[in-house]
């Protein structure tokens, strides 16, 4: 999870950045779900991890919304160039 950590911090672009982000939720409910199986109560963390999911899915379509609307997800040289918006 470190390496995708640098990747979200350091990514070349946006689109990096989400990906690299998604990842480390989806690592996280893993963990999740091996905790429930460690401590023996798996019912309740598989609810914690589906939560958790649901979330990180609504924050993944969110932030990319925001950067489409925000032309942030193309790449600086085709904004501006024959564009009208």
């Amino acid at each position: 999870m470190l390496l995708v950590l640098v990747l979200a911090i350091k990514g070349p672009t946006v689109i990096d950045r989400l990906v690299a982000v998604n990842v480390i939720g989806t690592k996280s409910i893993v963990l999740l779900l091996f905790a429930g199986i460690l401590f023996g109560q798996l019912d309740m963390f598989v609810d914690i991890a589906l939560g958790y999911g649901l979330l990180n899915y609504i924050v993944s379509i969110a932030a990319s919304r925001y950067y489409q609307h925000r032309k942030c997800l193309e790449p600086e040289h085709t904004i501006g160039k024959g564009e009208v918006s």
